[in-house]
């Protein structure tokens, strides 16, 4: 009985064409790999661009102008709003000032901001003024701020930077509702373009 031996024609052209796709990308300076590349996340799509400002028709029942930073493709963005203070803020108008940006900060962005990828990452938090012992400008959190996630702390800490909210230097001193130190924090350029990776810069700020 005879062993009928199968025709090898395709595997020995298969093979011939491997090595000669291999010679090639070899040539051209590429290592061939069966191994997946990984290229990292697909660029986003939202566009963080409104095409117009918000502002609408305002009466005097909606309050004055105000600017929040909500996040947009990892990075902050100023939005507009408007809140119930007064004309021209005075340090003794800081805690209003900060409970009404934090009332912004908290609310769901609108449907045409949520069209160009605005969100907010802000949620159940409340701010009360300095106890005995705190420095004047002290605003305590309901959350400590090394708690907050990195985006929220980034939203509340230049947020208020850039408001009546902040000290004379244009930081922000806030602590939380513990014992925990306090420390006066900053918003520098490189913070609102990478709020993940860049915490706020800050210092221990001593009480009396």
């Amino acid at each position: 009985m005879s062993t009928r031996v199968l025709p090898r024609r395709r595997t020995t052209a298969a093979a011939t064409l491997a090595g000669v796709l291999g010679a090639l990308l070899a040539g051209c300076g590429i290592r061939p790999t069966e191994v997946p590349t990984d290229y990292g996340a697909a660029p986003s799509r939202a566009s963080c661009t409104l095409s117009a400002p918000e502002t609408g028709a305002r009466s005097a029942e909606d309050g004055i102008p105000v600017q929040v930073f909500l996040v947009c493709a990892s990075q902050l963005v100023l939005a507009d709003r408007s809140a119930q203070l007064p004309e021209r803020p005075a340090a003794a108008d800081r805690l209003r000032v900060a409970r009404a940006l934090l009332d912004q900060l908290e609310r769901l962005p609108s449907a045409t901001e949520r069209q160009v990828g605005y969100t907010t990452d802000i949620r159940r938090l409340t701010v009360r003024g300095p106890r005995s012992g705190d420095p004047a400008d002290t605003l305590r959190l309901s959350t400590a701020p090394e708690d907050l996630s990195a985006f929220a702390l980034a939203q509340l800490v230049c947020t208020y930077a850039n408001s009546a909210a902040a000290d004379d230097r244009g930081g922000v001193t806030l602590g939380g509702p513990e014992a925990e130190p306090l420390r006066r924090y900053e918003c520098p350029a490189e913070v609102r373009s990478r709020p993940s990776t860049e915490a706020p810069p800050n210092t221990v700020v001593e009480r009396d």
